[in-house]
C-alpha cells in the first residue's frame, strides 16, 4: 500500500508540474518541475516514506522498463545504422557529463561536511 502512495504521489507532483508548466509557459518539461517540487516534499514523512517504498519497488522491476526501449530500436534498426555513430558519440558524451556533474556534486557535499566537521 506505501508504493501505491508513493507513485499517487509521483503522479501528483508530475501533473502539477506540467500543469505550471503550461499555465505559465516554462520552458521546462512537466515532469523536471515535478521532480523540482518533490525535492523540498521530501522534507515531510508522509511524503518520503511512500515515495521511498514506491522507488524500491520500480527498482525491483527496472529491467521492465527496458523492453519497450528494445522493441523500439528493432522496429528502427534503418534510423539506427543511418545515424548509428552520432546516436553512440551522444549517448557515450551525456553519460560522461552525468557523471561528471555527479562527481562534482558529491566532492562538493564532501567539503560541505567536513567542514561542519562531520
Amino acid at each position: 500500500m506505501p508504493a501505491l502512495q508513493g507513485l499517487a504521489w509521483l503522479l501528483l507532483l508530475q501533473t502539477a508540474g506540467e500543469l505550471l508548466g503550461r499555465g505559465l509557459g516554462l520552458p521546462l518539461p512537466g515532469p523536471v518541475i515535478g521532480l523540482l517540487l518533490l525535492l523540498p516534499a521530501l522534507r515531510w514523512r508522509a511524503v518520503r516514506e511512500p515515495v521511498g517504498a514506491c522507488a524500491e519497488l520500480l527498482l525491483q522491476h527496472l529491467s521492465l522498463l527496458f523492453v519497450p526501449v528494445g522493441v523500439g530500436v528493432m522496429t528502427h534498426l534503418g534510423l539506427l545504422s543511418q545515424y548509428g555513430l552520432q546516436l553512440l558519440a551522444v549517448i557515450v558524451l551525456s553519460t560522461w557529463a552525468g557523471l561528471a556533474v555527479t562527481a562534482l556534486a558529491f566532492r562538493a557535499l564532501l567539503r560541505r561536511r567536513e567542514a561542519r566537521g562531520g
